[in-house]
């Protein structure tokens, strides 16, 4: 089943409480579809099954929670942390993630934690992370409030307009028609994010070769 048919079965609340619960774990260091839920949670508000406000307040408070937390756990276990989970969990937590991700940090601080939400990777590791490298909190929390709005509010805000334009194309023109805007939307979406992606790598890169 998948994830927008099985949140259609359950009621408007809990859809809520499910995505803000998801999101939150997630922004702990967990691995789990925070954004797939988020999405799947905001095309289903477009079709009127939860309302799209609700949605987004509850995205950037499980965002914004979690990531706090997930501060206090980095502050508390550090460095040694990581290396426990590196060899537990090495597709997630190795040794090449953790330093790639210390390097955004020693390089853009506060900017790491804030667009570190529309990064996959960052999205799981920015607050242990911050915690370990010992950030303000003060500094942390402006970012991880700013960022958890911004990325969940926007994404839901997007999302669900997106789906509302669909449903009004779908009215009055063919499905084929239909068909060709959302692969087109799809391929925009694939050229930006690799884009992203080779930006950010070469950023990464950038003070390894000047070393």
């Amino acid at each position: 089943m998948h994830v927008d048919a099985w949140l259609q079965a359950i009621s408007p609340l809990w859809i809520c409480l499910l995505v803000g619960l998801v999101i939150g774990v997630e922004s702990l260091g967990i691995p789990l579809p925070g954004e797939i839920v988020l999405v799947s949670a905001a095309l289903l508000a477009a079709q009127g099954v939860v309302d799209p406000l609700w949605v987004g307040v509850c995205a950037s408070a499980g965002a914004i929670i979690g990531d706090s937390i997930g501060y206090a756990i980095g502050r508390k276990g550090g460095k040694p942390m990581f290396d426990r989970l590196g060899r537990r969990f090495p597709k997630h937590f190795g040794p090449d993630h953790i330093d790639k991700a210390e390097r955004y940090f020693q390089r853009y601080g506060m900017w790491t934690v804030f667009f570190g939400r529309f990064i996959a990777l960052l999205r799981i590791l920015a607050g242990p992370i911050a915690g370990a490298v010992r950030m303000p909190y003060w500094k942390f929390l402006i970012a991880n409030v700013l960022g958890g709005i911004a990325w969940a509010g926007g994404t839901t805000a997007v999302v669900y307009y997106l789906g509302r334009v669909a449903e009004t194309w779908l009215k009055g023109f063919s499905w084929a028609g239909l068909a060709a805007a959302v692969l087109f939307g799809a391929a925009t979406m694939l050229i930006v994010k690799r884009r992203a992606a080779k930006m950010a790598a070469q950023e990464v890169l950038e003070p390894v070769t000047a070393d």
